[in-house]
């Protein structure tokens, strides 16, 4: 009787090649960054009409400034989607829960 040699089978079963899941990855990566080269575009384009519109005034505490025009309608816009719901609002925006509820106390904010 011939000896035959054994070899173990991966089990494939319902999984996904790397080069799939790499495939899919970077579709999703590439429609970020395009989603986030318009908003820094647009902030960007922003703050060089602001600072040409100066007129020779001495720009003071930008970032206050910027965080104050930005923040509030973002906030809005994400319990709207969220339908008010605080714990998914604050996990959609990478917050704890308790600072989600200081910035809307900040800007006045009711969800």
């Amino acid at each position: 009787m011939p000896i035959t040699k054994k070899t173990k089978r991966k089990n494939t079963a319902g999984k996904k090649s790397a080069g799939a899941k790499k495939s899919k990855n970077t579709a999703t990566d590439a429609q970020l960054q395009s989603r986030n080269r318009l908003l820094s575009n647009f902030t960007e384009d922003t703050m060089k009409s602001y600072f040409k519109n100066l007129n020779g005034h001495k720009p003071a505490d930008i970032y206050r400034l910027v965080l104050g025009e930005v923040e509030p309608p973002l906030l809005r816009a994400v319990l709207e989607y969220t339908e008010g719901n605080q714990t998914l609002a604050a996990d959609m925006l990478g917050l704890n829960r308790a600072t989600l509820r200081k910035k809307l106390k900040q800007y006045d904010l009711r969800a």
